[in-house]
């Protein structure tokens, strides 16, 4: 397990904090402080189970190691019933929607009363530091701290000037962003990084990159992606669904399928635009021979174990395409022992299910980290086009169950699956040891919230 700064050494990093008792200020006698207030910015999306579990991954650590702070949820969208897990998951918690307007100030009552009572503006995690200009714009208003949990900012995937459209290796992307000239970042991203009390990457890839580019926060430290802290689970939910599918617990996979890039111009049904040519054209290059690849670790699976596999989706538009790729074309011998998922689910009933799951097998970066908090064995298969944000895999200790999918054939897959099938208390006893290394960086990362909000 890494070796994690003490407590000591976090404040000291942050910079000293006088009259600090157990992180908070020493109160004069008679005098009362209102408890410390965190607007969390979150929920970015919610066609992908990733972005929905983002939210209550870090509502729940902020519940576990600081169960002192209100928390007001800023949210992004929060469509396909995730107000409502949010809302049964966290009795109380408070919501303020809106935006910014062109002068940076909040467009609704609610979030103009949230700015003024909040004691620290903590953007969750996702890629690129989302809404980093609300970021700005909190900051210059009100002059009060913003934190960082979690994010990805990689410098050389996707498409635009500069930048590499069929991504690479994270060996690959190391090098390129090591490469970039000092003055990369932008200048609003220097900006409000500069000026951030911490700033947690859930890559080191990333870190890294800022740390070349003289990034001057404080603390600019690896901090895993939230998803990993969620703990709500649909246990009634989801055993509805295994006995309905004729699964059994332990006796079967759960996998995973993902393009190149999402097709967002159809998740959203907006006009496509020119970079929309781009990435399809990578998928139909590349589609049928990434999910072949999975096929034949399934087929194997079902084979030698006779159990079954379940295909489901990480993301809406995942749901068709898991028939298409990885069911459709499999041979008719084990097409009895495949379930397909017809429905998109929300990550609470998808947690219940993964952990009742022998192992999870995944395109997508999310579903592993679900499956990891909740016991179970998970491989991430990586595309080069899913920027540097798998990285972290190998950063927490799970680099033995991460593979670069052009690196990797489908007998590589179950070869390493077969290992979890022949010894699965083994298995399971890895993923604690993974959890265990996890839930350190999140106690320092959460550590690091309660400074700032309480300074």
């Amino acid at each position: 397990m890494p070796c994690l700064p003490s407590r000591r050494e976090l404040l000291s990093s942050g910079g000293a904090l006088t009259g600090m008792v157990a992180g908070f200020p020493a109160l004069l006698k008679g005098q009362t402080r209102r408890r410390p207030q965190i607007l969390l910015r979150s929920s970015w999306q919610s066609v992908n189970i990733g972005d929905v579990g983002h939210t209550p991954g870090a509502l729940s650590l902020l519940r576990k190691h600081f169960p002192e702070a209100e928390v007001t949820l800023w949210p992004g969208g929060l469509g396909h019933g995730s107000r409502d897990l949010l809302t049964q998951g966290y009795p109380g918690l408070k919501f303020a929607e809106g935006s910014v307007d062109a002068g940076g100030k909040p467009t609704t009552p609610a979030l103009d009363r949230a700015w003024k009572e909040a004691h620290l503006y903590l953007s969750g995690s996702g890629s690129g530091f989302p809404a980093s200009n609300h970021a700005v714009a909190f900051a210059k208003a009100t002059g009060k701290p913003v934190g960082v949990f979690g994010v990805s900012t990689d410098p050389i995937s996707g498409i635009g000037a500069g930048r590499e459209p069929e991504g690479g290796t994270l060996e690959e992307l190391r090098a390129m962003s090591m490469r970039l000239p000092k003055d990369h970042l932008s200048t609003d991203l220097r900006y409000i990084m500069d000026r951030s009390a911490f700033f947690f990457c859930r890559d080191t890839i990333s870190r890294d990159y800022l740390r070349a580019q003289g990034v001057k926060t404080p603390i600019l430290e690896f901090g895993p992606d939230a998803q990993l802290g969620m703990h709500l689970r649909d246990d009634a939910r989801g055993l509805a669904f295994l006995r309905s599918s004729g699964l059994v617990a332990q006796q079967f996979i759960c996998v995973i399928p993902r393009l190149r890039y999402t097709p967002y111009y159809r998740v959203n049904n907006t006009s496509r635009v020119p970079s929309d040519d781009i990435k399809d054209a990578i998928n139909e290059r590349t589609t049928e021979k990434d999910h072949a690849k999975l096929r034949e670790m399934m087929i194997a699976y079902i084979r030698q174990t006779g159990r079954k596999v379940l295909a489901c989706p990480e993301m809406t538009y995942q749901v068709e395409m898991a028939k298409e790729v990885l069911v459709d074309p499999l041979p008719a011998d084990v097409k009895p022992n495949v379930v397909w998922r017809d429905r998109f689910w929300l990550p609470d009933e998808a947690a219940a299910v993964y952990a009742k799951a022998q192992a999870v097998v995944s395109v997508e970066c999310h579903s592993p980290l679900i499956a990891l908090h909740n016991g179970t064995p998970a491989f991430y298969v990586r595309q080069p086009t899913d920027t540097c944000k798998g990285q972290m895999y190998r950063d927490f200790g799970a680099g033995n169950w991460f593979f670069e999918v052009d690196e990797t054939n489908g007998e590589q897959l179950w070869s390493r699956l077969q290992g979890i099938v022949a010894d699965p208390a083994k298995a399971k006893a890895d993923g604690r040891a993974i959890m265990a290394t996890v839930d350190g960086f999140q106690k320092r990362m959460v550590d690091a919230v309660r400074a700032a909000a309480t300074q």
